[in-house]
């Protein structure tokens, strides 16, 4: 069993690739192995989670979520606890292995009832696991969701929250709200983008000895995405200069919005970039940052785009349109955020111009939020949010580029590669700058020498990783987040 955590690259598979995984399994072994190991994994874990915990509220389901929530409920019993079973199904409806566990259950005296109990120690939610993908819950499923996250008792959810989508992220009106996931065979990608990491809690992993090695599931199918693990960064050569790190170009900064450009500019530098330029688009305003001298300012004319890598759009507003041509043209390197993003949005010339990019083989990064995204697709943020993974993949079919979907669970997509999904940050980088600051991040290990896919998985694994390593009961801010950006060593 493993606890999940951003330190290690996991595989994620869908509802879809788990099924072919569990068939695969089950070929090899005896009948109702799968579901007993899965019945011992999660008694195992509530023991650990919740040692002193006598009476447990078991909330089965009529699939085989509640089978391993039954087998759960059977160990417990014989380990002296108190397992108190309120079950949906009935021995002549279950299905095969469900109504064997239900057998076992009874003959070893587990007790059935048919309200859940006033009080327990723990709740451990087995109602429907990856059946959420085909029912949302209703009715007397519904009211005992509503019991599990109104009580004191921590929940244990098996396989997924009740109500959590495996594959999207996505959560029912009734959803199960976990302290802790025990996700068995496989991990799902539901777990960790949109509402996942919120219904989740904290994932654990048990594979349930399935194959002969770890690579059997990827000898079944392809994973769906993989859970970024964190980057594996060479230290800088002592044998190197500036130039070695390239140089980064910041175009934005229209009127009134000089502090976004200025906060990309100063993650870029932050990470490692060897040089930064900033091309404000506001007539000039600056010259110079006293804060920070070693940013460079140019006229946007002046900059030679095709030897930088470019960020653009940071506070650009429709100001930004007048270079966006240019720099889709001739710059090698590009990351295009924020008013960028709505310009291509708004222009098919410059949807056309960046298509033709990803032809020439140039590195360009799109990071764009949920609202961002939709306007690029034509659609709706809510519609974005309800499959952030196929949102991101269409979006880097569509413009032949990388794209950082942001986002809780933000989503890394690109031709020809297995999408990404980072596990790191929290609700304190929602605030206004974090997102300049990440596009530096990403401008600066392009500019650095990485290609654009690994270049934007390091970034904004580590954006997180600031935010996650953020001082207890201190504020954070972009321009304290910018001037703490990990660099690439």
């Amino acid at each position: 069993m493993l606890k999940i955590d951003s330190r290690s690259r996991q595989a994620l598979y869908s509802v879809d690739a788990t099924r072919r995984i569990e068939h695969a399994a089950q070929a090899t072994l005896p009948p109702h192995t799968l579901m007993q190991r899965a019945g011992l994994a999660v008694a195992q874990l509530a023991l650990a989670l919740a040692p002193h915990a006598r009476r447990i509220w078991i909330a089965c389901g009529p699939g085989n979520n509640g089978g391993d929530g039954l087998e759960a409920a059977l160990h417990l019993h014989r380990w002296g606890k108190l397992p108190v079973v309120t079950w949906l199904g009935s021995a002549d409806m279950a299905p095969q292995d469900a109504a064997a566990s239900y057998q076992r259950a009874v003959e070893a005296g587990v007790s059935f009832t048919e309200t859940p109990p006033d009080d327990c120690d723990l709740c451990i939610d087995a109602l429907l696991g990856l059946g959420a993908h085909v029912r949302a819950p209703e009715g007397r499923m519904a009211h005992w969701i509503n019991l599990m996250n109104a009580g004191t008792a921590p929940v244990l959810a098996v396989d997924l929250p009740t109500g959590l989508q495996a594959d999207t992220g996505v959560v029912a009106q009734h959803h199960v709200k976990a302290r802790h996931t025990l996700s068995l065979l496989t991990l799902k990608p539901g777990l960790f983008t949109a509402h996942g990491r919120d219904a989740a809690g904290t994932v654990w992993l048990d594979e349930l000895d399935a194959g002969q090695d770890r690579s059997f599931k990827q000898q079944v199918t392809a994973p769906t995405a993989w859970l970024a693990g964190a980057p594996d960064i060479a230290a800088r050569r002592h044998a190197s200069h500036k130039g070695s790190y390239g140089d980064v170009a910041v175009v934005g900064g229209a009127p009134g919005m000089t502090g976004a450009a200025l906060l990309a500019a100063s993650a870029a530098l932050h990470a490692g970039a060897g040089r930064v330029f900033v091309g404000l688009l506001d007539d000039g305003s600056l010259t110079v940052d006293t804060c920070q001298p070693e940013l460079m300012f140019r006229p946007v004319h002046a900059l030679e785009f095709k030897a930088l890598t470019v960020v653009c759009g940071c506070g650009g507003g429709d100001a930004v349109r007048g270079p966006l041509a240019r720099i889709l043209s001739t710059a090698t390197h590009v990351v295009i955020d924020a008013d960028a993003i709505n310009a291509i949005a708004n222009d098919t010339q410059l949807q056309t111009l960046l298509i033709a990019r990803g032809k020439r083989l140039v590195a360009t990064v799109l990071t764009p939020h949920p609202l961002e995204a939709a306007r690029l697709l034509g659609s709706t943020a809510a519609q974005v949010q309800h499959d952030r993974l196929a949102a991101a993949q269409q979006l880097a079919q569509r413009f032949s580029c990388t794209v950082v979907l942001k986002g809780s669970g933000t989503v890394i997509a690109a031709p020809g590669q297995t999408p990404v999904i980072n596990p790191t940050g929290n609700a304190r980088l929602a605030t206004a700058g974090t997102g300049d600051v990440l596009a530096g991040m990403v401008g600066a290990r392009l500019a650095g020498g990485l290609d654009a896919f690994e270049s934007a998985c390091q970034a904004v694994c580590q954006h997180g990783l600031a935010a996650d390593r953020w001082p207890t009961g201190a504020t954070l801010v972009a321009g304290s987040l910018a001037r703490h950006a990990p660099s690439g060593d």
